[in-house]
């Protein structure tokens, strides 16, 4: 085999967007992923992601998410069929926003950038979106600048225009070791125990980076937290604009969902919170009958008309988690030709269109104002800072 310019080893949304940048400016990309892709136990795979602005006081993110909407309309433009749907998001609470409060500023950010975000009340909520519990929620917002993507659906075509462009795809081909001498990285061990030299590699695998890089291990880890598909019996009930990409007080909760899905029909709800801590490989990814339970106390005080709803689909969906949720995108300070993008933490998935230019600023030492806030750190008093995440 040639010696491509860059490997990337996980062919998730941080790899495959890096391929595609990567190989339109110019370098020879090699994407190497164990497969089928888009990989079933990848963070990237489900039907949905959310694509959001509200990153509480963040500024960075908040204007990071701006622009990687204008990013996703551009998309759709290019591919056949929309994936990424604008229906809005709400935002709501079970106690009138107030400082502090990851809705209050949010709302408040968006406003001193000229957003402009709808002021819910509780009478608001019941009047417009008919599927809430009256009264259970008294306070919030809807913005119409956000939605979702099809994330599976986003994968397959961007790994097809990344194929399309040249970028030489090696689906089925697991690596199991970084082969380093004297401090650089010369080659990449497969479980086939075949050796494939490289010039630099970007390690993007998701969970499955700190197993790969086990110094890491001190600074990111997996997590799994449970997906649920229901059927709704009102689907039109579900349906925008009745219906929107919402969080339900997720700070104190973790509960966030989506409309109907336009394909498969089925209402998705997730918990964005503590989550368990999983093996990527080894450890069974099952969403358990406490989790139904508690998915269930959620929609009888939340949606009435899903407590009886059938889950059809259930998943435990793996973040890699940085212990401050902030990404990790930067060369190895000590391996030459290794570099990292990995660290979703849960809420990558939405910078999709900036992501690819982001790493590839990386790799090639160009100055990015956003990578700072990334690169290679201390974290040995770090706390979860992402706004929106249950803590516990």
């Amino acid at each position: 085999m040639s010696i491509s310019d860059i490997h990337i080893i996980g062919a998730g949304i941080f790899g495959v967007t890096a391929a595609l940048e990567l190989q339109q400016r110019g370098h020879q990309v090699t994407l190497i992923d164990p497969g089928p892709l888009p990989h079933p136990l990848a963070a990237s795979t489900d039907i949905s992601k959310v694509v959001r602005l509200e990153y509480g006081t963040d500024e960075q993110y908040m204007l990071m998410v701006n622009q990687a909407i204008d990013g996703w309309h551009n998309w759709n433009e290019q591919w056949a069929e929309p994936l990424y749907h604008q229906t809005g998001v709400t935002m709501l609470t079970r106690q009138p926003m107030a400082p502090g409060g990851f809705e209050y500023e949010s709302y408040q950010l968006m406003r001193q950038h000229g957003l402009t975000p709808q002021r819910l009340s509780a009478d608001d909520i019941t009047h417009r979106f008919p599927a809430w519990q009256p009264g259970a929620y008294v306070d919030g917002y809807f913005h119409a600048r956000g939605g979702f993507a099809q994330s599976g659906q986003v994968v397959t075509a961007l790994l097809a225009q990344a194929q399309r462009i040249g970028v030489q795809l090696l689906a089925g081909t697991t690596i199991q070791q970084l082969n380093i001498e004297k401090n650089r990285l010369t080659a990449l061990i497969t479980t086939a125990n075949e050796k494939l030299p490289l010039n630099q590699a970007l390690l993007a695998a998701g969970p499955w980076t700190p197993y790969l890089l086990p110094e890491l291990k001190a600074v990111m880890r997996p997590s799994g937290h449970p997906v649920f598909h229901l059927k709704p019996a009102n689907p039109q009930l579900f349906t925008p604009p009745n219906f929107v990409v919402f969080t339900a007080d997720i700070t104190n909760t973790g509960w966030y969902g989506f409309p109907l899905h336009p394909s498969e029909k089925v209402i998705k709800i997730a918990n964005h919170g503590v989550g368990q801590q999983l093996h990527p490989t080894s450890d069974p990814r099952l969403v358990t009958p406490q989790d139904e339970a508690h998915l269930r106390a959620f929609l009888a005080t939340t949606f009435p008309a899903l407590v009886d709803a059938p889950i059809v689909y259930t998943r435990r969906c793996l973040y890699c988690d940085t212990l401050d949720e902030h990404f990790w995108i930067d060369h190895h300070p000590t391996i030459r030709g290794l570099a990292v993008a990995s660290g979703g933490s849960g809420h990558g998935f939405k910078f999709a269109p900036i992501l690819g230019p982001l790493i590839a600023d990386m790799l090639d030492h160009q100055p990015n104002p956003w990578l700072a806030k990334f690169q290679w750190r201390d974290l040995t008093s770090a706390h979860g800072e992402e706004a929106a995440r249950y803590h516990g």
